[in-house]
């Protein structure tokens, strides 16, 4: 039977899969780690309060790409070249997602629309994150090798989502309401174009190296098209809502140090 955690295990079982795959993820928590570290640096004037939680931020997505990093040499496995059609984090800022990484280079203090913009990028990748690491700590939370760094990750992920929840709260009480549900939107519809892309592109990968058959493959490709499909009708609002999280402060704190798995 075809499922998530059928599908998963097949790519955690074979070296090379689960280097595909953790050396993707590594990589896009490293850029996250950079991008997040150059914004807390050039955070203007009026919003410096801000700055020690998205170094927070910056800081919980380096861990994650040291733990995909471990989770490799467990294993004596070695990071492996990441194929430009999967790197989903690049891929977005070429469709003028986010903050461009020009623009992050330069030691200029970024503007309050640089904020808005930085955060409504972050709200979207971040529930799409924490979504999927749902779906992997509901299958592998115990899982002797993945068990402990699921958790951790999807745990931060949880106060990601928070912390931009809060903060576009408070930006939108402070007048920019209509400018963040517009960046929302705009980011919204450009995050699940990219999502199709880069999982199409990776799902193709994987097939050519566990040798999926071409019904196989052609049934995973038709089931990324139909989510895109459900999330191109409206699956997409749930991506730009706003509500005052749980979780209150979330990145208030020091970052959690990453687990051991030598």
């Amino acid at each position: 039977m075809l499922s998530a955690k059928s599908l998963f295990q097949e790519i955690l079982d074979h070296d090379e899969s689960f280097a595909l795959f953790c050396s993707i993820a590594a990589s896009g928590e490293s850029q996250g780690g950079w991008e997040n570290a150059r914004i807390a640096a050039l955070v203007p004037e009026a919003q410096r309060a801000l700055a020690p939680k998205i170094a927070r931020h910056g800081a919980d997505e380096d861990k994650h790409g040291r733990i995909f990093n471990a989770l490799m040499s467990k294993r004596g496995l070695e990071p492996v070249p990441v194929p430009p059609e999967t790197d989903y984090t690049m891929l977005l800022e070429r469709g003028g997602i986010g903050l461009a990484h020009g623009r992050l280079q330069r030691d200029e203090p970024l503007t309050v629309q640089d904020i808005v913009t930085y955060l409504a990028h972050s709200r979207v990748t971040e529930q799409r994150a924490c979504e999927q690491m749902e779906l992997l700590r509901k299958h592998f939370a115990d899982h002797p090798e993945l068990g402990r760094a699921v958790k951790m990750i999807s745990h931060d992920e949880d106060n990601h989502l928070a912390y931009c929840h809060e903060e576009l709260l408070r930006l939108a009480h402070a007048g920019h309401g209509r400018a963040i549900q517009r960046t929302l939107r705009a980011c919204a519809l450009a995050e699940i174009r990219v999502h199709r892309d880069v999982s199409l592109a990776v799902m193709a990968r994987m097939g050519r190296i566990l040798g999926w058959s071409r019904a196989r493959a052609a049934v995973l490709a038709a089931g990324i098209h139909a989510v895109y499909a459900y999330e191109r009708l409206g699956g997409w609002r749930r991506m730009v809502s706003l509500r005052t999280p749980e979780r209150r402060d979330a990145l208030g704190g020091p970052a959690s140090a990453a687990p051991e798995f030598a």
